[in-house]
Parts: C-alpha cells; sequence; structure tokens
C-alpha cells in the first residue's frame, strides 16, 4: 500500500492509504476542518525525517508516562493531561508542558 504525504492548514500527515482519495480522507476524519494543501504520493514505503531539520541538534528526553498517556487518550490532549496529572501527581501546567511537548516530538 503506498505512503502518502498530506499536508493541511496546521499538520503535516503521513499515512498509508490505498489511493489520493482514501489519504484524502483520513484526513478529514482526523481534521474535518482542515483543507489539504499538498498531497504527495512517498515513492517508497518508509518515511524518515532527519533531526537536523527540525532543529534537534541534542538528545531529547521522551516521557514514556506521558506518551503512554497520550495512547490512552488517543491523542486528545486534555484527556492525556488529565491521565498525566493522575499518573505522576504533578500539577496542571507541568502536566501540560510534558504532555505537549511530547506531542511536539512526533507522538
Amino acid at each position: 500500500m503506498p505512503l502518502f504525504e498530506v499536508e493541511t492548514d496546521n499538520h503535516i500527515i503521513i499515512t498509508w492509504a490505498a489511493d489520493a482519495d482514501t489519504a484524502s480522507g483520513v484526513v478529514s476524519d482526523a481534521y474535518p476542518s482542515e483543507n489539504v494543501i499538498r498531497m504527495t504520493k512517498r515513492p517508497r514505503d518508509t518515511w524518515v525525517i532527519s533531526k537536523s531539520a527540525l532543529g534537534i541538534a541534542e538528545e531529547v528526553d521522551i516521557c514514556h508516562t506521558a506518551r503512554d498517556c497520550l495512547s490512552k487518550a488517543a491523542g486528545d490532549k486534555v484527556h492525556a493531561i488529565r491521565l498525566y496529572m493522575h499518573e505522576t501527581g504533578v500539577d496542571l501546567e507541568q502536566a501540560r508542558k510534558v504532555i505537549e511537548s511530547n506531542m511536539v516530538l512526533g507522538w
């Protein structure tokens, strides 16, 4: 199955899909209010992102607890923050920072 790169107003989504219409459907399901700006069928079935292109020059501290909370919350940031607060006992602001920073790192 081909790999598609779909750019919207606020996201770049990488997804496997049978064709461009199916890839566009994935985007409209996940982000119904966003418009597809660009869609590219990738030539291979692998996607690689250079850390230097993202501005990551040093080792990044990924929080496995935060990623687990994001997974349990199905990507719902607010719910993930609540779960993280419950599991770690930190306050709202600290939980928000940890969850958001792990989302940016490509959860």
